[in-house]
């Protein structure tokens, strides 16, 4: 049985391992000033990040269409594919996932549409075991995406809580905990909610407890170290964790500046790390 994999752009899955997996990535959109764009199309994460903080007019997020998930249903199946796993990001935060199961309708059968709980890394982790294992089968796949989603754990340190704030995509309760005392809100991200685990009062302080977060979670099987437009400080908690590390970190860890439309939620400068647990 041969699966196709498709996901959305909101997963941060680098280039190289999208064309290595053959997964069908599915752009988001970013509306900037007015202007709509195609998730990673017409603007760079650097440039997005860079102009964020000065804008006059908050940027919004919108899910792709219909059309925009049948076609790649469509293309998979013509092309052989008995199967395809369309996995996208949480459906607490985004419609994304809602839209793509609307597109799946017209496919009888043979496209599953999943509810990954995560964004970023977290959904990518997921698509990536899915794609591994799609020669065993489709219950392979979709075992390899359970298994991933237990094991996962995605946290970060903002900058600012103000960006999640105007999203709306955060309880006020949480929200009210990063306008105290220009303190640095520790999140999570579970099973699509957005948690706060904890504030610190500076960013040295942050990238502290996001190291030693990393360093209690044992042996990882897959690691993403996160940023938003941050990347001095990423480095540096990469450096500080192979330093630092007493048990198995994977060898080839994913270093990812996030994409533009999770970044309008985030803010700039922020850390934060995708990993699962062995």
């Amino acid at each position: 049985m041969r699966i196709g994999i498709v996901t959305d752009s909101t997963a941060d899955i680098p280039s190289y391992l999208v064309e290595e997996h053959e997964i069908r990535v599915v752009p988001t959109i970013l509306v900037l000033e007015g202007k709509e764009y195609a998730d990673g199309t017409g603007i760079s994460r650097e440039e997005f990040y860079n102009r964020l903080p000065a804008l006059q007019t908050q940027p919004t997020t919108a899910a792709p269409s219909i059309g925009d998930f049948a076609t790649p249903y469509e293309a998979l199946l013509s092309q052989g594919c008995d199967h395809v796993i369309s996995i996208h990001a949480a459906s607490q935060l985004t419609t994304i996932v809602n839209v793509a199961r609307q597109a799946a309708k017209e496919f009888s059968d043979k496209v599953t549409c999943i509810d990954s709980g995560s964004l970023s890394l977290g959904l990518g982790f997921q698509a990536l075991a899915a794609a591994e294992e799609s020669e065993s089968g489709l219950r392979s796949a979709l075992e390899a995406i359970e298994s991933t989603k237990k094991r996962l754990q995605v946290s970060a340190a903002l900058d600012t809580m103000e960006y999640l704030r105007r999203s709306g995509r955060v309880p006020g309760t949480v929200a009210t905990l990063g306008g105290l005392l220009s303190i640095k809100p520790m999140i999570e991200l579970k099973d699509g909610e957005v948690k706060a685990i904890g504030a610190v009062r500076t960013t040295k302080q942050a990238d502290e407890r996001i190291l030693n977060f990393l360093l209690g979670m044992g042996d990882l099987e897959r690691l993403a170290i996160l940023h938003t437009n941050a990347e001095p400080r990423a480095k540096k908690l990469l450096n500080e964790l192979m330093n630092r590390a007493r048990k198995s970190i994977p060898r080839d860890i994913l270093f990812v500046n996030v994409t533009a439309v999770i970044g309008t939620h985030l803010g700039p400068n922020g850390l934060g790390f995708a990993a699962i647990k062995k």
